[in-house]
């Protein structure tokens, strides 16, 4: 592993949510609610895919559907479409209690779109996991939780790492086949010297990548929860990981940075040995 480098210095004020889609890199800026691609074999321009009215905190590819996406945004999940029309499937933080949005958000093996939500003042308990199945339903799952990042899944979708930003935890659950979460546990709890666990991803052994927000760095942890790698960067608030060709990128934020560098906002690309899956798409294989 080498040190990483600035692969496209953009400025972004909260770049979250990498994903790697057939030979692109997706990824969006979630305050000012645009979804970007790029090529991941060279270093060709980003190209803007879309711009909401809305926070975009995550989107993963529609199976079949080349150039439309699931949405986390605003406070629900949308369905975006190639000319950039919006089909709100539902909005269940409108109906909260504090003015909430949607935030980080991920497909599982079997097609179904798993996202979370958090309050904008960050209150506590304030968050949930939504899940939408194929016929476009959406299902609160699980609550109880502050900023919701994640979810990411193992290979085979039968667990799911999910993690409470502030409170410094990545919890672990068992998925039963049809979509339902089991009893969880804490995977691990990092110290918060260490930063907050933000965006994250599974590589193809196993093992969960996560960006420290505020640690400056990229952790690796092993199935048993052991800590295998960690990997510094040049800026403090990495937001998301993705694992690619032989590469991981790492989007990064300069929000609240008082005087950011050239790596702030940027995705910063490294060398990296550890292979993942392309993003699971929604409604490929999905459960009846």
């Amino acid at each position: 592993m080498t040190e990483s480098t600035v692969w496209h210095a953009g400025g972004y004020e909260l770049a979250e949510g990498a994903r790697h889609v057939g030979d692109r890199l997706v990824f969006v800026d979630i305050l000012s609610g645009r979804l970007f691609e790029t090529a991941i074999e060279s270093r060709a321009a980003v190209r803007l895919v879309t711009q909401l009215d809305v926070p975009l905190g995550a989107v993963a590819p529609v199976d079949g559907q080349p150039d439309n996406w699931i949405a986390a945004a605003g406070t629900g999940i949308a369905l975006l479409d190639g000319s950039g029309g919006v089909e709100w499937l539902d909005r269940p933080e409108d109906r909260g209690c504090v003015k909430s949005r949607m935030n980080d958000g991920s497909c599982d093996p079997h097609g179904r779109f798993w996202a979370g939500s958090m309050a904008y003042d960050g209150t506590p308990g304030a968050g949930s996991l939504y899940r939408t199945d194929a016929d476009g339903t959406v299902t609160r799952v699980l609550d109880g939780f502050t900023i919701v990042n994640g979810p990411v899944f193992t290979a085979d979708g039968a667990t799911m790492y999910l993690a409470d930003t502030p409170t410094g935890r990545i919890h672990r659950y068992p998925i039963d086949i049809d979509g339902t979460p089991r009893e969880g546990a804490v995977f691990v709890e990092i110290v918060p010297e260490d930063g907050s666990p933000d965006g994250m991803a599974t590589d193809s052994d196993g093992r969960l990548w996560v960006a420290m927000w505020g640690g400056s760095s990229v952790r690796c942890y092993n199935a048993d929860g052991s800590l295998h790698t960690v990997l510094a960067l040049p800026t403090p608030q990495p937001t998301s990981v993705c694992l690619a060709a032989g590469q991981l990128f790492v989007t990064t934020a300069r929000h609240g940075l008082d005087d950011p560098s050239e790596a702030a906002g940027a995705v910063l690309r490294l060398p990296c040995w550890a292979h993942a899956p392309e993003t699971s798409r929604f409604g490929i294989g999905a459960v009846p």
